[in-house]
């Protein structure tokens, strides 16, 4: 077992308000974030460069970026991109930390989410990489549909080794493994997990589970006891995929998790009143 002490939230506001029904007023956005970078989690995935057109919910990120105050935070900035044009702009924002990319292993779900397949996205985070590289960001490669798919497409978990072995080869420092349609089980997170934290030691494995009010809690056992450093999270479990359209399956509940993690001695520094502060705001935003 790892030493769970340096575990790493990362709290997902982008991924709670990319599929929300109505559109939110940038304003709420700047207030919610700013209150979410007083918490202390490790890391805040804020926002995404990627089309209006087909994500309109995340169209001012860069009027919300410009309005962040970073002066009294610890907490580093997370945006999601799809493809090499994304990430050219992402990374000319020094505020930004961490770049993420959705590397699916299901063909469908790829060209459905990036407009591309696994083999051109693959070149695309190889370009991504270079990047970041050259601009002083750390790439994020979230592995969704880690867990198999709705579609019909092939699924093993072999699958899942040879990519991320294949991404760490590559120079990918993090890989998150996504649950992006909630149908993992816990035994499958924690063998999945766990092969992929014993068999690449220079890499910082972590998950992005989605659940149910019923099942988050074996799910964040599982990883927990695979070893797992690194979980995303959304306040009150808000959200899932848009892309995925499933709406009973929401984020992994980060105020759950911290009870949790809490529960198990994990001290995560966390300032509680600025964390009450955020859930009541987003109580206020997500009705």
């Amino acid at each position: 077992m790892q030493n769970h002490q340096s575990i790493k939230l990362v709290e997902c506001p982008r991924d709670a308000m990319q599929g929300w029904h109505e559109i939110i007023p940038t304003a709420d956005k700047i207030r919610y974030l700013n209150t979410l970078l007083n918490v202390g989690f490790h890391t805040i995935d804020f926002g995404s460069f990627v089309s209006p057109k087909v994500i309109p919910q995340m169209a001012d990120t860069k009027e919300v970026l410009e309005n962040l105050d970073l002066s009294n935070t610890t907490s580093k900035l997370l945006a999601i991109v799809a493809n090499k044009r994304g990430a050219e702009e992402a990374v000319t924002f020094k505020q930004i930390d961490f770049l993420g990319f959705p590397f699916s292993i299901s063909e469908t779900f790829q060209q459905r989410n990036t407009n591309a397949s696994i083999e051109q996205s693959f070149n695309q985070v190889l370009d991504i990489q270079e990047l970041c590289v050259r601009n002083h960001k750390k790439l994020v490669i979230y592995i969704s549909m880690g867990f198999g798919n709705p579609y019909g497409d092939p699924y093993h978990e072999e699958m899942v080794f040879e990519w991320a072995n294949k991404l760490a080869t590559s120079g990918i420092e993090i890989i998150s493994l996504a649950d992006t349609v909630g149908l993992a089980t816990p035994e499958q997170i924690e063998r999945t997990t766990k092969f992929l934290i014993q068999s690449m030691p220079n890499v910082e494995v972590g998950v992005h589970l989605h659940s149910t009010p019923i099942n988050w809690k074996q799910k964040t056992e599982a990883a927990f006891n695979a070893g797992c450093l690194r979980f995303d999270g959304a306040i009150n479990g808000i959200g899932g995929c848009p892309m995925a359209g499933d709406n009973l399956v929401g984020n992994m509940n980060t105020n759950l998790m911290i009870d949790y993690l809490n529960e198990k001695g994990i001290s995560l520094n966390l300032d509680s009143s600025k964390l009450a502060d955020a859930v009541q705001i987003a109580t206020e935003i997500f009705i």
